[in-house]
């Protein structure tokens, strides 16, 4: 039985998106208030579906606090109450948009587990907005 397990987890952080290779205008008509030389914040939502198949024997797809784990680990302790741009590796060069972010985050989680799952990202940068990610 093939069947997919998710785990929901939050994360506070700051963030600009800004290319420095383009004009300051440039970056303004494109993003906006999102390209706030002060940075603005978010009070982000992450669900993390992992897919496989259920193991016989344990009943189990995955030990979910092994998921809540690598969560803690690779996001909520990388990511919470910082400045992605700055404080962030990842985001030293890549912008940090919730694309970006989805995918940063989708190859962290998919590092840490077995190959044999298939996982999906979905971020929540607002209520309204959120993005999805599943390493295509």
């Amino acid at each position: 039985m093939r069947i997919t397990a998710y785990r929901k987890a939050h994360f506070n952080a700051a963030h600009r998106l800004h290319r420095p290779d383009w004009s300051d205008q440039k970056n303004a008509a494109i993003f906006g208030k999102c390209n706030n030389p002060n940075f603005h914040g978010h009070n982000y939502d992450l669900e993390v579906g992992v897919t496989g198949d259920v193991d016989p024997e344990t009943g189990y797809l995955i030990d979910l606090k092994i998921l809540k784990d690598v969560i803690k680990s690779e996001v909520e302790e990388a990511f919470d109450h910082k400045n992605l741009n700055i404080e962030v590796p990842d985001f030293k060069t890549l912008n940090p948009t919730a694309e970006n972010i989805a995918y940063v985050i989708y190859n962290k989680i998919k590092a840490k587990l077995d190959s044999k799952y298939d996982i999906e990202i979905k971020l929540y940068e607002t209520e309204r907005n959120f993005v999805v990610y599943k390493g295509e």
